[in-house]
């Protein structure tokens, strides 16, 4: 195993950043035991860009796909789910393309093992073709496998879609590699394995200290005009939002101690660690963030989005902070008055990620 070096290629799915910064993450990881990435196949839709900073970070060549995404309503709030269906089976000569090109890189890069992080059509390429080259899948949703996870209760519709969705992502997968707020029982019948969050180490450069302004963190622009509404009757608090919206300046001041930043990965991560707290949709990603920083997080799940729903209650079990249905802000100065940071345990168990991440992958290997 050690005379050649075993090359690995990435497929990530483009919509949200979290994905994206667990790919940079597992790049680190594998380049430390001395392997290598091959190349990184990601989607991409006509709602989203692909990030500078993932170009920057992944030191490896960049393929664009197009992938299955959200649609969602006219105020860029709410997921809909049976317009995204439709939308996505439209496309399926696109797609289909999408199914060549990633045939074609499969066949040029020749890796040891492929890693997919959540995008649906590796599954279904898989399926199609059934190669012979191992692959390991690698994300939170991989929980929801898990027969030990605690769905909230009712949504059974949603629930088994959810399930559906992820086990397409995974087909074919020799490991589901399961990130974690927690330690938890890997579950071999299921091939499900708990390891912990997969943080940059941008994240880790980071010193965190006590401070006065909040952070919101906003992917659907839809929810901005809660954030205005609620300040407006709350002008004292000082609120600094990064929203997923095209402008022509770095940071722009809406009105007295609002303030409006165009996403920059590193200003967000750097603001994060002297704010008092975060307000955010609840991604998994941001969320981990937050408490490695030690910074309490008011979860707020896009509509209609029933992982983020299922993220908030998990995240909540395991201290993150606490969450909503809608942008009640104050009820969260209420919980910060009485907050007490504990964020060691947390520190400890994503601080396991390489080694416990590289035992997984060696033993595929």
């Amino acid at each position: 195993m050690e005379n050649k070096k075993k090359k690995f290629l990435f497929v990530v799915q483009g919509e949200g950043r979290g994905h994206m910064t667990q790919s940079i993450a597992m790049q680190n990881i594998i380049q430390a035991a001395g392997m290598e990435v091959c190349g990184v196949l990601i989607g991409k839709s006509p709602q989203r860009q692909i990030p500078a900073f993932y170009y920057e970070k992944i030191h490896a060549p960049i393929t664009t796909i197009e992938s299955p995404n959200f649609v969602t309503d006219s105020k860029m709030k709410s997921i809909k789910m049976f317009p995204s269906v439709v939308k996505n089976i439209m496309n399926i000569s696109t797609f289909r393309n999408s199914l060549k090109i990633i045939d074609e890189k499969i066949k040029e890069y020749k890796p040891d093992m492929i890693i997919n992080f959540y995008d649906p059509l590796i599954g279904l390429y898989y399926l199609l073709k059934r190669p012979d080259i191992p692959m390991v899948c690698v994300a939170h949703q991989y929980m929801f496998h898990h027969p030990g996870f605690e769905f909230p209760k009712g949504h059974l519709l949603d629930r088994m879609s959810l399930k559906f969705y992820t086990g397409l992502t995974s087909y074919g997968s020799v490991k589901k590699l399961a990130l974690s707020f927690y330690p938890f029982e890997n579950n071999n019948k299921n091939s499900v394995f708990i390891i912990p969050p997969l943080l940059r180490e941008d994240v880790f450069m980071q010193k965190a200290q006590p401070g006065d302004y909040l952070l919101v963190y906003l992917v659907n622009s839809g929810y901005l005009e809660d954030i205005i509404s609620w300040h407006n009757q709350n002008k004292s608090v000082e609120v600094h939002c990064f929203i997923d919206k095209k402008s022509e300046h770095e940071v722009e001041q809406f009105h007295e101690n609002l303030y409006f930043h165009r996403i920059n990965d590193q200003k967000f991560l750097s603001m994060m660690a002297k704010a008092r707290g975060l307000v955010s949709t609840a991604g998994f990603e941001s969320v981990c963030e937050a408490m490695y920083l030690g910074k309490p997080v008011f979860m707020v799940p896009v509509e209609g989005h029933y992982e983020q729903f299922c993220n908030s209650r998990d995240a909540f079990k395991a201290g993150a902070g606490i969450y909503d249905n809608g942008f009640h802000i104050t009820r969260f100065l209420t919980y910060l008055a009485g907050y007490r940071n504990n964020a060691d345990p947390f520190r400890d168990w994503v601080n396991q990620s390489p080694n416990k991440t590289m035992e997984q992958l060696r033993s595929v290997l």
